[in-house]
């Protein structure tokens, strides 16, 4: 604003007493100071208010004047309630160093000045900002331009003076200007963003942790893998929108900030679009692999993608020594519509499996997410082997080097970054389900790893809570082998004992398999088997006897029995 805007508000009491011909000076703020020398205080551009206590006689006057002047502040306006009239020395002090000099009325308070131009000067501030903001997305939507959001995070910081990040649903900063967000309170504030989006609230939200209050500005996934507006399900975009935390509560905001902040996260939106297409080669080189892994194709055309793979996902080092598999699946109660939660998946595999002590918009480029329907499968290359023994020893039966890192991921540890703010995210309708692999040196063993992983995940489903997560090293004994087990072998192995009562369940709607699996159950008790069939035993009786006379085994030998229950879990 200009001094001139000052003096011609009525409200002011100002009455100019010199330097006309410098009311075209801006200002950019306002300070109160009966200090003989207030320098250290000044940056340039100020309208210095004072009631003159500074002043014992005529000989103070230049001093200060000439302080002021070289500090380059805007303008001086001496207060009339203390001294009455302002001196005449102060007046030609003034005129001498081209400083405009103003009275300021003995009824007008100090404070209404000061309000007023902060008023005004945030105001103008935010215009410009807003300039800013619209010129940068301009320049971002246009191509590869103006540094990313911490750019703009950055002016949010030092033209208004609020402090600002980007979390993903998760509460991982991605970008931030000054000091980091504390892990835990941007654990916290996605929790609490993600509930009150649940809720159907519109943003922004308010949050206080720690006694300091925050605004939570949603950003919107409108890039190429989003929803059209109109079919967003509201369960689907909150598990993968990011979220604007401004250190501020914007209750008493004008429209004008609020629409500043609305168009920053449109600025960030375009910043998530350009991710979200950089990882579509990384979606697609695991789309490729499980498509080969799932339909049994060769190790030798496996490996031959693998080694495609293994630079994109971590460049330099040529080829990945060992890989993982991790399996995810989101759930979602009955409703009117429910949504595919395969989408979903992707998204929070692509940000859980990131290092939560990694910060930024890229440090997810080592992972590779393919989802298939209702689940998601991540391809994760791991730089070094973790050991596979107490004893420190790795496969080979090599003694572990102490200075190789385990980059292996590890189930617990997973779930202990997202459970708490994905919760609150899932509400009492949504559940999310892991399942880790062990680390695989091999094309050969990826197909193990991959069924391994589901069989973990299904470990983790049968668990209480909407989010839960099982590794490899808690499977039984037979589901850890099971993986492993040649395709060929298992077809095979299923057809020969479980096909006749296919055929016979199909003919005569005998329900033998389902009496099987009961019975092995039950552990092969006739009356707890019979009881919860709803069957007479004698019915039961009749049936296990069909079975023995279809396969030509024996249900009282206990390798048989094993057979059966090898076949029924392969099949």
């Amino acid at each position: 604003m200009r001094l001139r805007a000052l003096l011609d508000t009525e409200v002011l009491g100002l009455r100019l007493l010199g330097g006309e011909d410098e009311l075209d000076r801006s200002v950019r703020g306002v300070m109160t100071t009966d200090l003989r020398d207030p320098s250290r205080y000044l940056s340039g551009g100020e309208l210095v208010l004072t009631g003159l206590a500074w002043r014992r006689d005529a000989s103070d006057t230049e001093p200060f004047v000439r302080i002021l002047a070289n500090a380059g502040v805007a303008g001086l306006a001496a207060g009339e309630a203390e001294l009455g009239a302002v001196p005449d020395d102060l007046v030609e002090a003034c005129l001498r160093h081209r400083l405009p000099l103003f009275a300021v009325d003995e009824t007008v308070a100090f404070a209404t000045i000061t309000e007023h131009v902060v008023r005004q000067v945030s105001g103008e501030r935010a215009g410009d900002l807003a300039a800013v903001v619209d010129r940068h997305r301009r320049l971002m939507t246009s191509g590869p331009a103006g540094g990313g959001p911490e750019v703009v995070l950055d002016l949010l910081t030092s033209d208004l003076d609020l402090r600002a990040w980007v979390l993903s649903p998760t509460g991982r900063q991605i970008a931030g200007a000054g000091e980091p967000l504390p892990p835990r309170v941007g654990a916290e504030l996605a929790g609490r963003h993600l509930a009150a989006t649940r809720t159907g609230r519109p943003g922004p939200h308010r949050a206080e942790v720690d006694g300091t209050a925050y605004s939570l500005f949603p950003i919107r996934n409108t890039g190429r893998g989003a929803l059209p507006a109109p079919s967003r399900d509201v369960r689907e975009s909150v598990l993968s929108d990011w979220l604007l935390a401004v250190a501020a509560d914007s209750g008493d905001w004008p429209a004008a900030r609020l629409d500043l902040l609305q168009g920053v996260t449109q600025l960030i939106a375009v910043e998530r679009d350009r991710r979200d297409a950089a990882r579509a080669v990384r979606r697609r080189l695991a789309q490729e692999v499980l498509e080969l892994v799932q339909t049994g194709a060769a190790p030798a055309e496996i490996a031959a993608r693998l080694r495609v793979a293994a630079p994109v996902l971590l460049p330099g080092l040529g080829t990945a020594p060992h890989w993982q598999v991790v399996v995810a699946r989101v759930e979602w109660s009955a409703g009117d519509t429910e949504p595919t939660g395969g989408q979903a998946a992707q998204a929070l595999l692509e940000e859980i499996l990131v290092d939560p002590a990694v910060t930024g918009p890229d440090s997810a480029d080592r992972i590779a997410v393919a989802h298939t329907g209702e689940e998601a499968i991540a391809l994760v290359p791991l730089t070094a082997l973790p050991p596979a023994g107490a004893d420190g020893s790795d496969a080979s039966g090599d003694s572990e080097d102490p200075e190789r890192h385990d980059t292996a991921l590890h189930a617990d540890a997973l779930l202990d970054t997202v459970r708490a703010p994905l919760s609150a995210g899932l509400a009492d309708d949504g559940r999310l389900t892991l399942g880790v692999s062990a680390a695989v040196h091999s094309a050969e063993g990826l197909r193990g790893a991959l069924e391994e992983a589901r069989h973990a995940r299904r470990v983790a489903a049968a668990r209480p809570g909407p989010v839960c997560a099982a590794g490899h090293h808690e499977l039984a004994s037979h589901v850890l082998l099971l993986p492993f087990v040649p395709d060929d072998v298992r077809r095979a192995f299923t057809a020969r004992l479980l096909d006749p009562l296919r055929d016979y369940d199909r003919r005569h709607r005998a329900e033998l398999i389902e009496t099987l699996e009961a019975f092995l159950d039950c552990d092969g008790s006739w009356t707890r088997c019979a009881a919860r069939l709803h069957l007479h035993v004698n019915t039961l009786r009749y049936r296990v006897g069909r079975i023995e006379q279809l396969t030509g085994r024996d249900l009282s030998r206990l390798e048989d029995k094993l057979d059966f229950f090898l076949a029924l879990r392969m099949s």
